[in-house]
């Protein structure tokens, strides 16, 4: 009984498929870890926002959120998700006055 053995080129179309197939799931893992970081980053901002006795830190961070969401977020959708973060609260500047020195009363 012989066994019949695979060309080299045979072989070779085998072992880039398995390549191949390896790029993808390391490919998810990637995005995977990617997302799970993005999501403890955000976990921990609105930690700190809902829970932070400094207020002068959470403060910061809501400052620099409602500075910096309207220019990152694309989607409506997605403005809509933080519309909680983006509203001023009193005594507070506003997105439109915290570039030109204007704050509001």
């Amino acid at each position: 009984m012989t066994v019949a053995r695979k060309t080299i080129s045979e072989r070779l179309a085998q072992l880039e498929a398995q390549r191949k197939t390896l790029q993808i799931r390391l490919g998810k893992q990637e995005r995977a870890i990617d997302t799970r970081r993005k999501v403890l980053i955000g976990a921990l901002v609105l930690h700190r926002l809902a829970n932070d006795r400094d207020g002068q830190f959470a403060g910061g961070i809501a400052e620099w959120l409602r500075r910096e969401l309207p220019k990152f977020l694309t989607r409506d959708a997605d403005r809509d998700l933080f519309g909680d973060l983006l509203k001023p609260r009193a005594n507070e500047p506003t997105i439109g006055n915290i570039g030109n020195g204007s704050a509001a009363s």
